[in-house]
């Protein structure tokens, strides 16, 4: 429950207090339990989005405001981490001017661009998926985000230099966690597009491998994997998911 708590406390604004000292086993539970938290997130994206359309917003800006509403529930720490980490990689300077970057606290042209494609792309799927009624295809986009941090906190990377979450997390998944979850995921993934039970799970796959490719990178990068990083893995994420559910043949 320990776990559960702290992934609560960690990825959104519930009022959830998690253990007053946090060790990395606590920290490695908690990683682990991610996708509970993103299937929370995600039935209450699904059905915001769908208020938001009987309300009479319209799709479009039905999508947009349920990306609002994700980025304000989880303190706007996602989407930080991915402009962070976009600026970063966007630097010609060595790991250490990168990594000073991310901490600057500004929004650099590279941050500000992945911002907007960002928003745009998960707030046009969304409302492709809730024009189609298929609001469990949205739900699950959000909770694949989620599923990405556990393959991005695999055994064998470890934390950047500085870095204060990513010690915690960085090392602490099994190969054994990361694959029964994304298992998980692309069994769920069959019934999220009629009539083409093979797409869910090839956008949910797509979406994992895109983040796998993306932290390999960031590590190399950045000496280490960073809160950043996890931030950028999960908007990503919820990006490609997302656009791959949406595609109607």
């Amino acid at each position: 429950m320990n776990g559960i708590r702290l992934a609560f406390s960690w990825l959104t604004v519930f009022p959830v207090r998690g253990p007053e000292t946090v060790e990395r086993a606590d920290a490695a539970r908690a990683i682990a339990m991610a996708p509970v938290v993103g299937a929370v997130l995600g039935v209450g994206a699904a059905g915001l989005t769908r208020v938001f359309a009987a309300a009479g917003t319209g799709f479009a800006l039905a999508g947009l405001l349920t990306v609002a509403a994700l980025a304000l529930v989880t303190r706007g720490m996602h989407v930080d981490g991915l402009a962070d980490t976009m600026d970063g990689l966007g630097s010609y300077g060595p790991p250490e001017r990168a990594r000073e970057i991310m901490k600057s606290g500004g929004v650099g042209p590279f941050g500000v661009v992945a911002l907007i494609v960002a928003i745009g792309v998960q707030a046009l799927a969304f409302a492709t998926l809730a024009a189609d009624d298929r609001w469990w295809a949205i739900a699950l986009a959000v909770a694949v985000g989620r599923v990405a941090v556990i393959p991005a906190c695999r055994h064998g990377y470890v934390a950047a230099p500085g870095a204060g979450f990513g010690a915690l997390v960085a090392g602490t998944q099994s190969l054994p966690t990361a694959t029964v979850w994304t298992a998980i995921a692309c069994v769920t993934a069959v019934f999220a597009v009629p009539d083409h039970w093979w797409l869910g799970p090839l956008a949910v796959a797509a979406a994992l491998a895109a983040t796998v490719f993306l932290v390999r990178h960031c590590v190399r990068r950045f000496d280490g994997l960073s809160g950043d990083v996890l931030g950028a893995v999960v908007e990503t994420a919820v990006s490609i998911a997302a656009v791959g559910l949406s595609l109607t043949f």
